[in-house]
Formats: structure tokens, sequence, C-alpha cells
């Protein structure tokens, strides 16, 4: 089948039920990616909606996601119905824009699977968007919260010659891509990386990892190699018999709450 905006060949998704284009220059697409760009939860660009996308895409003024940062007020004061206040506005949102950092970028690309809890993740995880582009599939399947298919998702974005341009576009225009997330302080488990499996007395699953980061630790969803310790409470399963086969240390729930109050 072709799309009926570019009349390019589709694709069906492997195993699912949606037809895709996958030109990236597609007319439609860009529509629709500019219009998820924009958005309140992604980069929120206050009046840049459906009908201003329209026409900056069919004038040839957009693109590509990093032609927003290119535009002046000359070039959106030549859309229908814009003022010079209007057009102004539209500048001053661009360009606060700039300045929404990593978490929000990646929310706002639209990397498949990936919305805006996964962005705030990996934003937590990664000092930039150019270093999370270096990571590969069983690092990023090691953060808590990022599973496989995210994960998979991620890396080939990052591989693809299209989300490198897009990329490269954004920082050229100005875009913060570094992470404005609060970053793990010092404490007892700086440089530590923490896994919790089974049931704690003590914690919920989320007191123990939050307990982990406020201690300057990394809590992990996932045992590797690169895991420091595994906390096992009751009913652990196969995270716990991974780590005695890495040779992972494996502590109680006591032992865990002396280590977060001791280095």
């Amino acid at each position: 089948q072709q799309c009926p905006s570019c009349s390019d060949p589709t694709l069906k998704d492997p195993g699912g039920v949606y037809i895709r284009c996958v030109n990236p220059d597609c007319p439609a697409q860009i529509r629709q990616r500019l219009e998820h760009f924009v958005g309140r939860d992604q980069m929120d660009i206050d009046g840049v909606g459906p009908a201003v996308i329209d026409q900056l895409v069919s004038a040839g003024l957009v693109t590509h996601l990093g032609d927003l940062y290119k535009l002046s007020i000359f070039d959106i004061r030549r859309l229908d119905r814009m003022g010079p206040k209007s057009a102004q506005n539209i500048i001053d949102a661009i360009d606060a824009s700039r300045r929404r950092g990593m978490a929000r970028v990646l929310a706002g690309l639209g990397i498949r699977h990936v919305g805006t809890r996964a962005a705030q993740v990996l934003a937590q995880n990664y000092e930039s968007v150019e270093k999370l582009a270096l990571v590969g599939v069983e690092e990023l399947t090691g953060i808590d919260e990022i599973g496989p298919i995210i994960a998979e998702s991620v890396h080939q974005f990052f591989s693809s010659p299209a989300g490198r341009e897009t990329i490269e576009r954004l920082k050229e225009g100005g875009v913060e891509l570094r992470s404005l997330s609060p970053k793990r302080t010092a404490g007892p488990l700086s440089g530590k990386t923490v896994v919790v499996t089974g049931s704690l007395e003590r914690f919920s699953r989320k007191e123990a990892q939050d307990a982990i980061t406020a201690a300057g630790g990394k809590a992990a969803g996932t045992v590797s190699a690169k895991t420091s310790f595994v906390v096992v409470g009751a009913d652990a399963g196969s995270k716990a018999d991974k780590a005695r086969k890495l040779g992972v240390e494996i502590i109680d729930e006591d032992e865990f709450e002396r280590r977060l109050k001791t280095s």
C-alpha cells in the first residue's frame, strides 16, 4: 500500500495491526510529529497548534523538528490571521522551549513506547541526550521501569540516521539536551547499583527504591554483573537466583537498613 500523503510505500507493524508510512519526510508525519513535540507535556510551545503547524509545513518553513528553532518573527507574520503580538508570543514560546531540558525533549521526540514517565526515568539516569544515545539495549534494560521493549525502541531511534539528525538539528537550534532532573546525592550508597526483590517487611518496593536514591545509590530493576548487591525479601524469585549465578552479593532487609545509614 501507499501513503496517501506522500505516496511512499507503507509497512505493517510486526505482529501488529497498524500500517505506517516510514518516510521521515512525509508531510503528514511531519505534522503529526510537530503536534506531539509542541504539546503541553512535551516542549509546551503555546500558540503552535494544528492550524499554525499546517501552514508552517505547507509553506515549507518547517520540514523537521529542528526547523522550529530557525523561525523568525517575519516567518510567523507571513501566516494567515497572524498579527504582530501573536507572532511575537509564538517566537517567545519557541525560545522558552529551548530550556525545557532532556526529559521534555525525549518525551517530545515521538520515540515509540517512550512517554512522559519513561523520559523522566531516562533523564534521571543519564546527564544528557548525547550520553543516552551511546547506551546499548542491555544497559537500558537494567534501569528500573525501562523494560526490553522501551530499551529496544530507544536504541533503535538513536542508532538510526533520522534519529541522529534530529538530535543534531535540535542541538544546532540551541535546545538544551542536558538533564534538569535532580541528581543522586552523595551518601552511604554512592556509586552503588542496588536491586530489590521479594517482599520486604518495612519497605514497599517504591519506598525501598526511594531510600536507595536518597542514600546516593541507583535503584535498578534487573540484576547484572554491574549490580553492587541485591536486597532479598520473602518470596524472592529469579533475580535472587541470577545474583547467585553471577556472584553478586545478597543481603537481607536488616543489612539493607544498616547500609542505608552507614558508609
